[in-house]
């Protein structure tokens, strides 16, 4: 493979959150799709990091320590992206605890909302389809799917799963300064996660991204599977403008969502593989 045509993922998550493959498989997937670099962004967890880089080196693919922590914010949905941060670190895993502890005591009232909607579910079929005894929406999903309520993930969160409909509960999660600052502390480099999902206009996105600049956000992911080639274009503007860094990846999530492929997302994705270094020089 020819250098321009080496390409990353750095946006995928394991059966140690909402994917339906191990860390280990992950890097089997990646050194299978001729990735040259991957890395696991679990939700609010870095249990699975310490496995998946054992089998990454094993697989001959760069592998990166990642996480997506689950951001307060009022409108649409933010997630901010750390990678190349220490996974050991203490300080990082006593917030995410209370960050899972959060999303566990949510799932029991998801439940209890669904079923006084009258969808019958009980939380072993829930749980059924979390292979590492971590559970949240996608999961929910699957059951529903399962019992014939819905036909599919998008139909699950579009009629109750989803912010705002009729089973979806808040819950406790760090605000932006606070995700941006504890990455940093962990040695990482924090990256906004597809901005999109914000619900913002251009110059309210660009205002909110100089505001995470000024606490230590490091970068902005342009490159993503539901990015239109106008919303890749505004990210790299940011990024230029703002001096961040770029990144990208596919949301990989493998069963649970199989239109998006490692490496591809819906067939078109390309990141380049030159943006893990230029990350990386920003980590610390």
């Amino acid at each position: 493979m020819a250098k321009g045509d080496e390409v990353i993922d750095l946006h995928t998550h394991s059966t140690y959150s909402d994917g339906s493959l191990t860390p280990a498989a992950l890097a089997k997937e990646a050194a299978r799709v001729k990735l040259t670099a991957i890395a696991l962004t679990d939700h609010d967890g870095t249990t699975g990091v310490g496995p998946f880089l054992d089998a990454c080196q094993a697989e001959g693919v760069r592998g990166i320590a990642g996480v997506e922590i689950s951001v307060d914010f009022k409108g649409g949905t933010m997630h901010m992206l750390g990678y190349f941060l220490d996974y050991r670190s203490q300080e990082l895993e006593s917030v995410l605890v209370q960050l899972r502890g959060g999303r566990e005591d949510r799932n029991h009232v998801i439940l209890a909302r669904l079923n006084e909607l009258g969808l019958s579910l009980t939380w072993e079929e829930v749980a059924a389809f979390s292979e590492e005894d971590v559970v949240g929406r996608p999961h929910f999903a699957q059951a529903l799917i399962a019992r014939g309520y819905v036909r599919t993930k998008d139909e699950a969160f579009d009629r109750y799963l989803g912010k705002g409909k009729a089973a979806y509960v808040e819950r406790y999660r760090l605000s932006a300064e606070e995700s941006v600052r504890m990455i940093r502390r962990a040695g990482g480099v924090p990256v906004l996660a597809h901005p999109f999902t914000l619900g913002m206009k251009r110059s309210g996105l660009r205002d909110l991204v100089a505001e995470l600049k000024g606490v230590g956000l490091g970068g902005i992911e342009a490159y993503y599977s539901e990015h239109d080639e106008e919303q890749v274009r505004i990210c790299l503007a940011l990024a230029r403008e703002l001096d961040l860094a770029v990144s990208g990846g596919s949301d990989f999530h493998g069963a649970v969502n199989p239109d998006i492929h490692m490496g591809r997302g819906f067939g078109n994705l390309c990141v380049p593989d030159q943006l893990v270094d230029e990350l990386h020089a920003r980590a610390g």
